[in-house]
C-alpha cells in the first residue's frame, strides 16, 4: 500500500559550508542526495520534497546589491528573491531526480511548485527580527542601508560584521496544498515550499507580500500535516539528534515519544540555531496526527532503523 511522505532537505543537500557554491558543486550534491531518495520510492512512498535556500537566496541578494550599485538595476524585494531561489533549486532537484529515476527504471513525473505560505502580519516575530540574510557589512555601511531601506541590522555573533535581519514568523497555511496532495497521491513527485515558502498575508481578500523568512522545517511540518502525510523526514548533516551534545555524556536518540521529545526540548537540549527547530517541527507533525517524524542524514535513509524517530505517546 502506497504511503505519503514529506522529505525536508537540509541546506547541505545542495551547498556545503566548505564549498564556493558553484553550479557544478550544487549539482553534484543534489545528485548525491537524490540517490538516497530512490530507496524511499522503492519502499512504496509517494514523495513531496521541500528544501532550504539559505546560501542560494543569500547569493541572490548579493547580486541584487551588486547590480544596483554597478548598473543601477532595480533591486527585487525579498519575496521575489525567495521565489527565484525556489525556481532555481526546484530545477536542480527535478533534473537530478529524473536522472536517478531513469537509472533505476522508475517511471514518475517530477514537478516543482512555486509555493506561497500565509503568515500573520501581526506575528510577534515582526517586533524582533532575528533571521540574518544577505552580506556582511561594516557598522557604518549597515547604518546607511538601514536608513535608506528601513532595514534592521544586527552584529554577527562571530564578529564577522553586521547583517540585515528579518522576521521569521510562524507559517499558518500553505497555498495549493490540495493540489500538492493530489499530485503526490497520484504518484507524481512534488517539490514545494522551498526555503519555507514565500511569506505572504491576506488583506481584504488580496495576497500581499511581507519581508520575512519562514523556517523551512516548520513550513514543511505544516505542509506534511495539511496533506495528511504518513511520515515526515528531516534530512540534516548528522545521523541522529543528541542530548548532552558535545559533552562526555553525549547520547544519540533512537526513538522518542512525544512526551520525551517535549521534555528534552523544554530542558534546552537542542540548540535554537541548529537542531531546535527540527525537533519542534518533528513534534508538531506527530502532535497533529502524523505517524512518525524521522531526523537523520540522507545516507542513512535506506536503514529501516535510521535516525531519531518521534512517535505518539500511545
Amino acid at each position: 500500500m502506497e504511503k505519503l511522505a514529506v522529505v525536508a532537505l537540509g541546506g547541505n543537500a545542495l551547498s556545503r559550508g566548505n564549498e564556493a557554491g558553484t553550479i557544478e558543486q550544487q549539482e553534484k550534491n543534489t545528485e548525491n542526495t537524490m540517490t538516497h531518495l530512490v530507496g524511499l520510492i522503492e519502499k512504496g512512498y509517494n514523495l513531496v520534497i521541500t528544501h532550504g535556500n539559505g546560501p542560494q537566496v543569500g547569493n541572490i541578494l548579493l547580486r541584487n546589491e551588486a547590480g544596483f550599485t554597478q548598473y543601477n538595476i532595480p533591486k527585487m524585494p525579498l519575496d521575489v528573491c525567495v521565489a527565484d531561489s525556489q525556481g532555481g533549486i526546484g530545477y536542480m532537484i527535478e533534473k537530478e531526480l529524473r536522472n536517478m529515476l531513469s537509472e533505476h527504471n522508475i517511471n514518475k513525473n517530477v514537478i516543482s511548485i512555486i509555493t506561497q505560505v500565509i503568515v500573520d502580519k501581526n506575528d510577534p516575530a515582526f517586533q524582533n527580527p532575528t533571521k540574518p540574510v544577505g552580506a556582511f557589512y561594516t557598522k557604518e555601511e549597515g547604518d546607511k542601508l538601514a536608513e535608506a531601506n528601513k532595514w534592521v541590522f544586527k552584529e554577527d555573533p562571530r564578529k564577522r560584521g553586521w547583517r540585515r535581519v528579518v522576521a521569521s514568523p510562524k507559517p499558518m497555511d500553505v497555498l495549493n496544498k490540495e493540489l500538492i496532495k493530489r499530485l503526490a497521491s497520484e504518484g507524481n513527485i512534488v517539490v514545494a515550499a522551498g526555503g519555507g515558502g514565500i511569506p505572504i498575508y491576506m488583506e481584504n481578500g488580496r495576497i500581499e507580500p511581507i519581508e520575512a523568512v519562514i523556517d523551512k522545517d516548520l513550513a514543511s511540518s505544516l505542509l506534511a500535516t495539511e496533506i495528511g502525510a504518513d511520515a515526515f523526514f528531516i534530512l540534516t548533516d548528522v545521523p541522529k539528534a543528541f542530548i548532552h551534545f558535545n559533552k562526555p555524556e553525549q547520547l544519540a536518540l533512537d526513538v522518542l515519544t512525544l512526551k520525551e521529545a517535549k521534555k528534552y526540548s523544554a530542558d534546552g537540549e537542542f540548540a535554537s540555531g541548529s537542531m531546535g527547530p527540527k525537533i519542534t517541527a518533528a513534534i508538531e507533525f506527530v502532535e497533529n496526527g502524523g505517524q512518525e517524524s524521522i531526523i537523520t542524514e540522507a545516507a542513512q535513509l535506506n536503514d529501516s532503523a535510521c535516525g531519531t524517530r518521534i512517535i505518539s505517546n500511545n
